[in-house]
Protein backbone atom coordinates (compact mmCIF):
# COMPACT_ATOMS: atom_id res chain seq x y z
CA UNK A 1 0.00 0.00 0.00
CA UNK A 2 2.88 2.32 0.67
CA UNK A 3 4.82 1.75 -2.53
CA UNK A 4 3.74 3.38 -5.75
CA UNK A 5 3.55 1.30 -8.91
CA UNK A 6 4.07 3.14 -12.17
CA UNK A 7 2.32 1.29 -14.95
CA UNK A 8 2.16 1.57 -18.70
CA UNK A 9 -1.53 2.00 -19.36
CA UNK A 10 -3.15 -1.03 -17.81
CA UNK A 11 -0.37 -3.47 -18.53
CA UNK A 12 0.35 -4.79 -15.09
CA UNK A 13 3.18 -6.92 -16.43
CA UNK A 14 5.36 -3.82 -16.93
CA UNK A 15 5.15 -2.59 -13.32
CA UNK A 16 8.28 -1.30 -11.64
CA UNK A 17 8.75 0.39 -8.32
CA UNK A 18 9.43 4.10 -8.20
CA UNK A 19 9.71 6.59 -5.32
CA UNK A 20 6.40 7.77 -4.01
CA UNK A 21 5.96 11.46 -4.95
CA UNK A 22 2.61 11.94 -3.22
CA UNK A 23 2.30 13.14 0.36
CA UNK A 24 0.57 10.50 2.48
CA UNK A 25 -2.71 11.28 4.16
CA UNK A 26 -2.24 11.22 7.91
CA UNK A 27 -5.04 10.34 10.24
CA UNK A 28 -4.14 13.32 12.41
CA UNK A 29 -4.44 15.65 9.43
CA UNK A 30 -7.76 14.44 8.11
CA UNK A 31 -9.38 13.60 11.46
CA UNK A 32 -11.31 10.95 9.61
CA UNK A 33 -11.08 8.31 12.31
CA UNK A 34 -10.64 7.95 16.01
CA UNK A 35 -7.44 6.77 17.65
CA UNK A 36 -8.72 3.24 17.99
CA UNK A 37 -9.37 3.13 14.23
CA UNK A 38 -5.85 4.25 13.35
CA UNK A 39 -3.34 1.81 11.91
CA UNK A 40 0.42 2.26 12.28
CA UNK A 41 2.10 1.15 9.07
CA UNK A 42 5.57 -0.27 8.67
CA UNK A 43 6.96 3.14 7.74
CA UNK A 44 5.81 4.61 11.05
CA UNK A 45 3.03 6.68 9.51
CA UNK A 46 -0.44 6.54 10.98
CA UNK A 47 -3.15 5.87 8.45
CA UNK A 48 -6.87 5.45 8.75
CA UNK A 49 -8.55 2.09 8.73
CA UNK A 50 -11.48 2.32 6.30
CA UNK A 51 -14.50 3.52 8.26
CA UNK A 52 -17.74 1.54 8.26
CA UNK A 53 -19.68 4.16 6.31
CA UNK A 54 -23.31 4.14 5.26
CA UNK A 55 -22.24 2.38 2.06
CA UNK A 56 -20.44 -0.28 4.09
CA UNK A 57 -23.59 -0.99 6.06
CA UNK A 58 -25.37 -1.63 2.80
CA UNK A 59 -23.00 -4.42 1.88
CA UNK A 60 -24.43 -6.75 4.52
CA UNK A 61 -27.84 -6.57 2.83
CA UNK A 62 -26.73 -7.83 -0.55
CA UNK A 63 -29.10 -10.80 -0.27
CA UNK A 64 -31.98 -8.33 -0.32
CA UNK A 65 -30.67 -6.85 -3.53
CA UNK A 66 -30.47 -10.32 -5.04
CA UNK A 67 -34.21 -10.76 -4.51
CA UNK A 68 -34.77 -7.70 -6.69
CA UNK A 69 -32.93 -9.08 -9.73
CA UNK A 70 -34.11 -11.24 -12.62
CA UNK A 71 -37.34 -9.24 -12.61
CA UNK A 72 -39.11 -6.90 -15.04
CA UNK A 73 -38.62 -3.16 -14.75
CA UNK A 74 -41.41 -2.88 -12.19
CA UNK A 75 -41.11 -4.82 -8.90
CA UNK A 76 -43.19 -7.93 -8.53
CA UNK A 77 -44.70 -6.88 -5.22
CA UNK A 78 -44.56 -4.18 -2.56
CA UNK A 79 -41.81 -5.98 -0.63
CA UNK A 80 -39.28 -5.14 -3.34
CA UNK A 81 -40.22 -1.47 -3.15
CA UNK A 82 -39.79 -1.54 0.61
CA UNK A 83 -36.38 -3.20 0.35
CA UNK A 84 -35.29 -0.69 -2.26
CA UNK A 85 -36.32 2.18 0.00
CA UNK A 86 -34.35 0.78 2.92
CA UNK A 87 -31.28 0.38 0.75
CA UNK A 88 -31.56 3.86 -0.74
CA UNK A 89 -31.66 2.52 -4.31
CA UNK A 90 -34.27 2.11 -6.99
CA UNK A 91 -35.60 -1.21 -8.29
CA UNK A 92 -32.68 -3.35 -9.43
CA UNK A 93 -33.14 -4.30 -13.09
CA UNK A 94 -30.30 -6.81 -13.16
CA UNK A 95 -29.99 -10.47 -14.03
CA UNK A 96 -28.18 -13.00 -11.88
CA UNK A 97 -26.05 -15.35 -14.01
CA UNK A 98 -24.38 -18.60 -13.05
CA UNK A 99 -20.66 -19.09 -13.63
CA UNK A 100 -21.36 -21.90 -16.09
CA UNK A 101 -23.61 -19.62 -18.13
CA UNK A 102 -20.89 -16.99 -18.39
CA UNK A 103 -18.31 -19.64 -19.26
CA UNK A 104 -20.58 -20.68 -22.09
CA UNK A 105 -21.17 -17.20 -23.55
CA UNK A 106 -17.40 -16.42 -23.48
CA UNK A 107 -16.27 -19.85 -24.73
CA UNK A 108 -14.76 -20.64 -21.32
CA UNK A 109 -13.13 -17.18 -21.12
CA UNK A 110 -11.14 -17.90 -24.25
CA UNK A 111 -8.10 -15.75 -24.97
CA UNK A 112 -9.55 -15.19 -28.42
CA UNK A 113 -12.41 -13.29 -26.81
CA UNK A 114 -10.23 -11.22 -24.48
CA UNK A 115 -11.04 -7.50 -24.73
CA UNK A 116 -8.62 -6.16 -22.14
CA UNK A 117 -7.25 -6.36 -18.63
CA UNK A 118 -7.09 -3.82 -15.82
CA UNK A 119 -6.96 -3.45 -12.06
CA UNK A 120 -10.28 -5.28 -11.69
CA UNK A 121 -9.33 -8.26 -13.83
CA UNK A 122 -9.96 -9.49 -17.34
CA UNK A 123 -12.78 -8.50 -19.70
CA UNK A 124 -14.06 -10.97 -22.31
CA UNK A 125 -16.55 -10.58 -25.10
CA UNK A 126 -19.55 -12.87 -25.18
CA UNK A 127 -23.00 -13.22 -26.69
CA UNK A 128 -26.25 -13.92 -24.86
CA UNK A 129 -28.84 -15.91 -26.79
CA UNK A 130 -32.55 -15.31 -26.98
CA UNK A 131 -34.39 -16.96 -24.12
CA UNK A 132 -31.47 -16.99 -21.69
CA UNK A 133 -33.45 -14.63 -19.44
CA UNK A 134 -36.99 -13.23 -19.77
CA UNK A 135 -36.73 -9.67 -21.04
CA UNK A 136 -33.03 -9.98 -21.99
CA UNK A 137 -32.55 -9.46 -25.71
CA UNK A 138 -29.90 -11.41 -27.63
CA UNK A 139 -26.85 -9.19 -27.86
CA UNK A 140 -23.05 -9.06 -27.54
CA UNK A 141 -21.87 -8.44 -23.98
CA UNK A 142 -18.67 -7.68 -22.09
CA UNK A 143 -18.00 -9.95 -19.12
CA UNK A 144 -15.63 -8.57 -16.48
CA UNK A 145 -14.13 -11.13 -14.11
CA UNK A 146 -12.65 -10.08 -10.79
CA UNK A 147 -9.02 -11.09 -10.27
CA UNK A 148 -9.00 -12.26 -6.65
CA UNK A 149 -5.29 -11.42 -6.37
CA UNK A 150 -5.75 -8.00 -8.03
CA UNK A 151 -6.05 -4.46 -6.73
CA UNK A 152 -9.84 -4.47 -6.36
CA UNK A 153 -12.17 -6.76 -4.48
CA UNK A 154 -15.72 -7.57 -3.43
CA UNK A 155 -16.38 -4.02 -2.24
CA UNK A 156 -15.61 -2.50 -5.64
CA UNK A 157 -17.58 -5.25 -7.37
CA UNK A 158 -20.59 -4.56 -5.18
CA UNK A 159 -20.29 -0.81 -5.76
CA UNK A 160 -20.75 -1.50 -9.47
CA UNK A 161 -23.84 -3.59 -8.78
CA UNK A 162 -25.39 -0.96 -6.51
CA UNK A 163 -24.65 2.16 -8.54
CA UNK A 164 -25.22 0.81 -12.05
CA UNK A 165 -28.20 -1.23 -10.85
CA UNK A 166 -29.76 1.93 -9.46
CA UNK A 167 -28.95 4.46 -12.18
CA UNK A 168 -29.93 4.39 -15.83
CA UNK A 169 -28.72 7.06 -18.25
CA UNK A 170 -27.63 7.07 -21.88
CA UNK A 171 -24.15 8.22 -20.81
CA UNK A 172 -23.60 5.47 -18.24
CA UNK A 173 -22.62 2.02 -19.46
CA UNK A 174 -25.51 -0.39 -18.94
CA UNK A 175 -24.96 -3.19 -16.45
CA UNK A 176 -27.05 -6.20 -17.47
CA UNK A 177 -26.26 -8.55 -14.61
CA UNK A 178 -23.72 -10.15 -12.33
CA UNK A 179 -22.43 -13.46 -11.00
CA UNK A 180 -21.69 -14.08 -7.33
CA UNK A 181 -20.75 -17.73 -6.97
CA UNK A 182 -18.33 -18.98 -4.29
CA UNK A 183 -15.25 -16.75 -4.67
CA UNK A 184 -16.12 -15.72 -8.22
CA UNK A 185 -17.31 -12.15 -8.88
CA UNK A 186 -18.30 -11.18 -12.42
CA UNK A 187 -20.19 -8.35 -14.09
CA UNK A 188 -22.02 -8.43 -17.43
CA UNK A 189 -22.27 -5.17 -19.40
CA UNK A 190 -23.56 -4.07 -22.75
CA UNK A 191 -20.79 -4.39 -25.33
CA UNK A 192 -19.15 -1.10 -26.38
CA UNK A 193 -17.75 -1.72 -29.89
CA UNK A 194 -15.48 1.35 -30.04
CA UNK A 195 -13.61 0.53 -26.82
CA UNK A 196 -12.22 3.23 -24.56
CA UNK A 197 -11.25 6.83 -25.26
CA UNK A 198 -7.76 5.96 -24.01
CA UNK A 199 -7.26 3.50 -26.88
CA UNK A 200 -8.29 6.05 -29.49
CA UNK A 201 -6.05 8.80 -28.15
CA UNK A 202 -2.91 6.92 -27.23
CA UNK A 203 -2.74 3.60 -29.09
CA UNK A 204 -0.82 3.51 -32.36
CA UNK A 205 -3.29 1.10 -33.92
CA UNK A 206 -6.18 3.55 -33.66
CA UNK A 207 -7.17 6.05 -36.32
CA UNK A 208 -7.13 9.72 -35.36
CA UNK A 209 -10.26 10.96 -33.64
CA UNK A 210 -11.54 13.99 -35.60
CA UNK A 211 -12.10 17.21 -33.66
CA UNK A 212 -15.89 16.95 -33.95
CA UNK A 213 -15.79 13.44 -32.50
CA UNK A 214 -13.56 14.56 -29.62
CA UNK A 215 -16.03 17.31 -28.81
CA UNK A 216 -18.92 14.83 -28.93
CA UNK A 217 -17.09 12.51 -26.56
CA UNK A 218 -16.36 15.39 -24.16
CA UNK A 219 -20.03 16.43 -24.15
CA UNK A 220 -21.24 12.89 -23.55
CA UNK A 221 -18.80 12.29 -20.70
CA UNK A 222 -19.73 15.65 -19.17
CA UNK A 223 -23.42 14.74 -19.32
CA UNK A 224 -22.67 11.46 -17.55
CA UNK A 225 -20.94 13.28 -14.67
CA UNK A 226 -23.67 15.94 -14.57
CA UNK A 227 -26.29 13.20 -14.26
CA UNK A 228 -24.47 11.65 -11.28
CA UNK A 229 -23.92 15.00 -9.58
CA UNK A 230 -27.55 15.98 -10.10
CA UNK A 231 -29.06 12.80 -8.61
CA UNK A 232 -31.32 13.02 -5.57
CA UNK A 233 -28.35 11.87 -3.53
CA UNK A 234 -25.33 13.03 -5.54
CA UNK A 235 -22.71 10.50 -6.56
CA UNK A 236 -19.00 11.33 -6.78
CA UNK A 237 -17.43 9.23 -9.52
CA UNK A 238 -13.87 9.55 -8.11
CA UNK A 239 -12.01 7.80 -10.96
CA UNK A 240 -12.85 9.81 -14.07
CA UNK A 241 -10.21 9.20 -16.76
CA UNK A 242 -9.86 8.35 -20.45
CA UNK A 243 -9.77 4.58 -19.89
CA UNK A 244 -13.13 4.69 -18.07
CA UNK A 245 -14.90 6.48 -20.93
CA UNK A 246 -16.29 3.84 -23.31
CA UNK A 247 -17.63 4.53 -26.80
CA UNK A 248 -20.48 2.87 -28.65
CA UNK A 249 -20.70 2.46 -32.42
CA UNK A 250 -21.78 6.11 -32.81
CA UNK A 251 -18.99 7.38 -30.51
CA UNK A 252 -21.46 8.17 -27.76
CA UNK A 253 -19.48 8.37 -24.52
CA UNK A 254 -20.54 6.27 -21.53
CA UNK A 255 -18.93 6.15 -18.10
CA UNK A 256 -17.84 2.75 -16.80
CA UNK A 257 -16.13 1.28 -13.73
CA UNK A 258 -17.99 2.55 -10.66
CA UNK A 259 -15.87 0.60 -8.19
CA UNK A 260 -14.56 3.77 -6.52
CA UNK A 261 -17.77 5.82 -6.68
CA UNK A 262 -19.00 7.37 -3.43
CA UNK A 263 -22.26 8.91 -2.29
CA UNK A 264 -21.79 12.67 -2.03
CA UNK A 265 -22.13 14.79 1.12
CA UNK A 266 -25.57 15.21 2.63
CA UNK A 267 -27.20 18.02 4.57
CA UNK A 268 -24.75 20.59 5.87
CA UNK A 269 -21.68 18.47 5.07
CA UNK A 270 -19.38 20.00 2.48
CA UNK A 271 -17.30 16.93 1.68
CA UNK A 272 -16.86 13.21 2.20
CA UNK A 273 -13.69 12.13 3.99
CA UNK A 274 -12.30 8.90 2.60
CA UNK A 275 -9.15 7.05 1.74
CA UNK A 276 -7.25 8.60 -1.15
CA UNK A 277 -7.94 6.39 -4.16
CA UNK A 278 -7.97 7.09 -7.86
CA UNK A 279 -5.32 7.62 -10.51
CA UNK A 280 -2.26 9.86 -10.45
CA UNK A 281 -2.55 12.82 -12.79
CA UNK A 282 -6.35 12.85 -12.66
CA UNK A 283 -6.92 13.16 -8.91
CA UNK A 284 -7.67 16.66 -7.59
CA UNK A 285 -4.79 18.08 -5.49
CA UNK A 286 -6.94 18.93 -2.46
CA UNK A 287 -8.29 15.37 -2.40
CA UNK A 288 -4.78 13.89 -2.56
CA UNK A 289 -3.57 16.16 0.26
CA UNK A 290 -6.53 15.93 2.65
CA UNK A 291 -8.77 13.03 1.66
CA UNK A 292 -11.69 15.47 1.37
CA UNK A 293 -13.80 14.38 -1.59
CA UNK A 294 -16.34 16.65 -3.32
CA UNK A 295 -18.08 16.81 -6.68
CA UNK A 296 -15.49 19.43 -7.67
CA UNK A 297 -12.93 16.60 -7.47
CA UNK A 298 -14.66 15.05 -10.49
CA UNK A 299 -14.62 18.43 -12.25
CA UNK A 300 -10.82 18.57 -11.90
CA UNK A 301 -10.48 15.09 -13.43
CA UNK A 302 -12.73 16.15 -16.30
CA UNK A 303 -10.46 19.13 -16.97
CA UNK A 304 -7.48 16.77 -17.25
CA UNK A 305 -9.33 14.69 -19.87
CA UNK A 306 -10.10 17.89 -21.80
CA UNK A 307 -6.35 18.53 -21.95
CA UNK A 308 -5.79 14.98 -23.19
CA UNK A 309 -8.34 15.54 -25.96
CA UNK A 310 -6.56 18.75 -26.99
CA UNK A 311 -2.99 17.48 -26.89
CA UNK A 312 -3.22 13.75 -27.52
CA UNK A 313 -0.92 13.26 -24.52
CA UNK A 314 -1.50 11.40 -21.27
CA UNK A 315 -2.23 12.97 -17.90
CA UNK A 316 1.30 12.05 -16.79
CA UNK A 317 4.27 11.20 -19.00
CA UNK A 318 7.95 10.52 -18.53
CA UNK A 319 10.51 12.92 -19.90
CA UNK A 320 13.93 11.58 -20.86
CA UNK A 321 16.88 13.93 -21.22
CA UNK A 322 20.17 13.32 -22.97
CA UNK A 323 21.35 11.30 -20.00
CA UNK A 324 19.76 7.89 -19.55
CA UNK A 325 19.29 8.61 -15.86
CA UNK A 326 17.89 12.13 -16.33
CA UNK A 327 14.19 11.30 -16.13
CA UNK A 328 11.32 13.17 -14.62
CA UNK A 329 7.57 12.91 -14.69
CA UNK A 330 5.57 15.73 -16.24
CA UNK A 331 1.97 16.44 -15.25
CA UNK A 332 -0.07 17.50 -18.23
CA UNK A 333 -1.92 20.14 -16.18
CA UNK A 334 1.32 21.91 -15.26
CA UNK A 335 3.03 21.46 -18.62
CA UNK A 336 0.16 22.88 -20.70
CA UNK A 337 -0.63 25.87 -18.49
CA UNK A 338 1.66 28.39 -20.28
CA UNK A 339 0.18 27.49 -23.69
CA UNK A 340 -3.54 27.79 -23.00
CA UNK A 341 -3.92 31.58 -23.06
CA UNK A 342 -3.82 32.23 -26.84
CA UNK A 343 -4.66 30.44 -30.06
CA UNK A 344 -1.13 30.69 -31.44
CA UNK A 345 0.50 29.27 -28.33
CA UNK A 346 -2.23 26.65 -28.03
CA UNK A 347 -1.32 25.50 -31.56
CA UNK A 348 2.08 24.42 -30.21
CA UNK A 349 0.57 21.73 -27.98
CA UNK A 350 -2.39 20.64 -30.11
CA UNK A 351 -2.40 16.98 -31.07
CA UNK A 352 -0.31 16.85 -34.29
CA UNK A 353 -2.49 13.99 -35.54
CA UNK A 354 -5.30 16.51 -36.05
CA UNK A 355 -3.05 18.28 -38.60
CA UNK A 356 -4.84 21.59 -38.12
CA UNK A 357 -8.33 20.18 -38.70
CA UNK A 358 -9.83 21.65 -35.55
CA UNK A 359 -11.90 24.70 -34.73
CA UNK A 360 -9.74 27.59 -33.50
CA UNK A 361 -12.60 29.13 -31.51
CA UNK A 362 -13.61 25.71 -30.22
CA UNK A 363 -10.17 24.68 -28.99
CA UNK A 364 -9.62 28.08 -27.40
CA UNK A 365 -12.93 27.73 -25.50
CA UNK A 366 -12.11 24.15 -24.48
CA UNK A 367 -8.66 25.26 -23.27
CA UNK A 368 -10.25 28.04 -21.19
CA UNK A 369 -12.72 25.55 -19.76
CA UNK A 370 -9.89 23.14 -18.92
CA UNK A 371 -8.09 25.92 -17.02
CA UNK A 372 -11.25 26.58 -15.00
CA UNK A 373 -11.86 22.89 -14.29
CA UNK A 374 -8.28 22.30 -13.10
CA UNK A 375 -8.15 25.38 -10.89
CA UNK A 376 -6.23 24.82 -7.66
CA UNK A 377 -9.22 26.13 -5.68
CA UNK A 378 -12.30 23.88 -5.88
CA UNK A 379 -14.65 26.86 -5.48
CA UNK A 380 -13.31 28.31 -8.75
CA UNK A 381 -14.26 25.24 -10.76
CA UNK A 382 -17.59 25.25 -12.62
CA UNK A 383 -20.35 22.73 -12.05
CA UNK A 384 -20.67 19.90 -14.53
CA UNK A 385 -24.04 21.29 -15.65
CA UNK A 386 -22.27 24.55 -16.59
CA UNK A 387 -19.54 22.55 -18.36
CA UNK A 388 -22.14 20.73 -20.49
CA UNK A 389 -23.74 24.02 -21.45
CA UNK A 390 -20.38 25.56 -22.40
CA UNK A 391 -19.35 22.58 -24.53
CA UNK A 392 -22.66 22.31 -26.38
CA UNK A 393 -22.24 25.89 -27.62
CA UNK A 394 -19.10 24.80 -29.50
CA UNK A 395 -20.74 22.26 -31.78
CA UNK A 396 -20.83 23.12 -35.46
CA UNK A 397 -17.94 25.61 -35.53
CA UNK A 398 -16.16 25.49 -38.92
CA UNK A 399 -13.15 27.80 -38.42
CA UNK A 400 -10.50 25.17 -39.05
CA UNK A 401 -6.92 26.14 -38.15
CA UNK A 402 -5.56 24.65 -41.37
CA UNK A 403 -7.80 26.90 -43.48
CA UNK A 404 -7.12 30.21 -41.72
CA UNK A 405 -3.34 30.02 -41.59
CA UNK A 406 -2.83 28.87 -37.98
CA UNK A 407 -1.37 25.52 -38.97
CA UNK A 408 1.66 24.82 -41.20
CA UNK A 409 0.63 23.73 -44.66
CA UNK A 410 3.53 21.28 -44.96
CA UNK A 411 2.71 17.79 -43.66
CA UNK A 412 4.12 16.88 -40.26
CA UNK A 413 6.85 14.25 -40.60
CA UNK A 414 6.31 11.47 -38.11
CA UNK A 415 3.67 10.84 -35.51
CA UNK A 416 5.23 12.94 -32.76
CA UNK A 417 7.17 15.49 -34.81
CA UNK A 418 7.62 18.81 -33.04
CA UNK A 419 8.47 22.13 -34.63
CA UNK A 420 11.71 23.90 -33.72
CA UNK A 421 9.65 26.62 -32.07
CA UNK A 422 7.81 24.04 -30.00
CA UNK A 423 11.07 22.47 -28.86
CA UNK A 424 12.34 25.86 -27.77
CA UNK A 425 9.13 26.57 -25.88
CA UNK A 426 9.28 23.15 -24.24
CA UNK A 427 12.79 23.97 -23.10
CA UNK A 428 11.55 27.20 -21.59
CA UNK A 429 8.68 25.36 -19.90
CA UNK A 430 11.12 23.36 -17.82
CA UNK A 431 11.40 20.08 -19.65
CA UNK A 432 15.18 20.36 -19.85
CA UNK A 433 17.71 20.81 -22.64
CA UNK A 434 17.12 18.33 -25.40
CA UNK A 435 14.33 16.60 -23.50
CA UNK A 436 11.83 14.60 -25.51
CA UNK A 437 8.44 13.54 -24.28
CA UNK A 438 8.11 9.78 -24.32
CA UNK A 439 4.78 8.16 -25.12
CA UNK A 440 4.78 6.16 -21.93
CA UNK A 441 2.14 6.60 -19.27
CA UNK A 442 3.24 7.44 -15.78
CA UNK A 443 -0.24 7.08 -14.35
CA UNK A 444 -0.98 4.58 -11.64
CA UNK A 445 -3.68 3.86 -9.15
CA UNK A 446 -3.40 5.75 -5.91
CA UNK A 447 -2.91 3.39 -2.95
Amino acid sequence: MHALHWTKGKDRGSERRMPRPWRPVLASATKCCSSEDAVVAGDGLTRCRPARSEFSRRLASFRRLSSMTNSPATPRDGKDDEAAGEMGVGPMQLHSFSLNELRSVTHDFSSGYLLGEGGFGTVHKGFVDAGMRPGLEPQPVAVKQLDIAGHQGHREWLAEVIFLGQFRDQHLVKLLGYCCEDEERLLVYEFMPRGSLENHLFKRISATLPWGTRLKVAIGAAKGLAFLHGAKQPVIYRDFKASNILLDSEFTAKLSDFGLAKMGPEGEDTHVTTRVMGTHGYAAPEYVQTGHLTMKSDVYSFGVVLLELLTGRRAMEHVRGRSAHAEQTIKLVEWTRPYLASSRRLRCIMDPKLAGHYSVKGTRAVAHLAVQCTSAQPRDRPSMAAVVEALERLEGLKDMAVSIGLWPTAPVAGRNALSAKFRAEMKGAGTGNGAVLRRRSASAKLP
